[in-house]
């Protein structure tokens, strides 16, 4: 356990060094920089000082008893006055023991981050309501959770982002050339049918999201049904930092895509239904790597800045709103818009 005077804190305010002061506890938040909702930058604007204040801000940009949980794991110490080191010592020592014993019993009664996570899952006898507070209280781990115990099987759980372009995109090529050799073809029906499919895959996307993703209180109360729920989704809620279990695995998306063949081949004919398989799959290359830009990136000021905020308040403020992940369309038309607070401005905030 140590103790810092603020001077000392203040030193830190670097991206290979950054502490902030939260009620006087310091944490050293350098290895979240990169994966913080909000970017690096709104961070370094605070690096060495206290953000108290800015943190409950309801002018500002409020934060949610998620972000609190997540600061505990990069607890290093306490605040004390200068020359008080050697006086508060024996004091903090005690507060450490008190604060490490509630941070594994936090972590250890829901989901042991340090071990497999599936055999936790099929043994568990928590109930529904417990399940779905605590998957919604994101974790953050600078490593990957393994999921299986299996070596071979853990690595099948995990999907690098670059895989989904490169396995998709020739697909989405070769059904392009399917269309424009089938009977009937042109390049006008092949324009048609790609514009439809990617229309048609926002909507599915929202559906998907909201309906299966987010299927909380229909989920019957049973181990096997949480287990089939943190699975698909509950997994990427409480851990929505973990970069290999963000994107679609391709497992997944090949036994999604089969009604969506059925579809297009029963309603349309050949040429028509080749583009539109072909603008749906380009639909979802688009959502999976906007999705996993929006977390892991310090994304573009036009379009993709206020995306950023309305999906990271999906995750940390308000669960049950804001399933567009791409765009916003289909939360206006069926009412589920999430309400964002006004922007982040730390220029006019910063108490350096």
């Amino acid at each position: 356990m140590a103790l810092f005077t603020k001077s000392q804190v203040r030193k830190n305010n670097t991206l290979k060094s950054c502490w902030v002061i939260v009620n006087d506890k310091v944490y050293d938040i350098t290895s979240f920089l990169a994966d913080h909702p909000g970017g690096d930058g709104i961070l370094l604007e605070f690096a060495g000082t206290d953000v108290t204040s800015v943190l409950g801000d309801v002018t500002y940009h409020t934060h949610s008893d998620a972000a609190y949980d997540l600061l505990t794991d990069h607890y290093i110490g306490d605040v004390v006055q200068d020359g008080q080191e050697t006086l508060l010592k024996q004091v903090s020592v005690g507060q450490k023991l008190i604060y490490e014993t509630a941070k594994d019993t936090r972590d250890d009664e829901f989901l042991d981050l340090r071990k497999s996570l599936f055999p936790q899952l099929w043994n568990a006898t928590y109930s529904k309501a417990y399940y779905l507070e605590q998957v919604h209280r994101p974790r953050y781990t600078p490593y990957c959770v393994p999921y299986f115990d299996h070596p071979l099987l853990d690595n099948l759980s995990k999907t690098n982002w670059f895989v989904i372009p490169m396995l998709w995109l020739p697909f989405v090529v070769y059904q392009l050339y399917k269309s424009l050799n089938a009977v009937n073809h042109s390049t006008s029906t092949a324009a048609q049918g790609f514009g439809m499919g990617i229309l048609f895959w926002t909507l599915f996307e929202y559906v998907l999201h909201r309906f299966l993703f987010h299927l909380d209180d229909l989920l019957p109360d049973h181990p096997l049904a949480l287990l089939v729920h943190f699975t698909l989704h509950g997994i990427h809620h409480h851990m929505p930092m973990d970069r290999l279990r963000l994107v679609m695995p391709p497992v997944l998306t090949v036994i999604l895509s089969v009604p969506i063949f059925k579809i297009a081949h029963a309603c349309f004919y050949p040429a028509l239904a080749y583009a539109f398989v072909a603008g749906t799959f380009f639909g979802y290359i688009c959502y999976d790597m906007v999705h996993y830009y929006l977390h892991h990136a310090q994304v573009t000021e036009v379009y993709f800045k206020e995306l950023k905020r309305y999906h990271v308040a999906h995750h940390y403020k308000n669960f049950e709103s804001g399933f567009g992940i791409t765009s916003k369309l289909w939360d206006y038309v069926f009412g589920t818009v999430l309400t964002l607070e006004s922007p982040i401005t730390p220029s006019s905030t910063n108490t350096k």
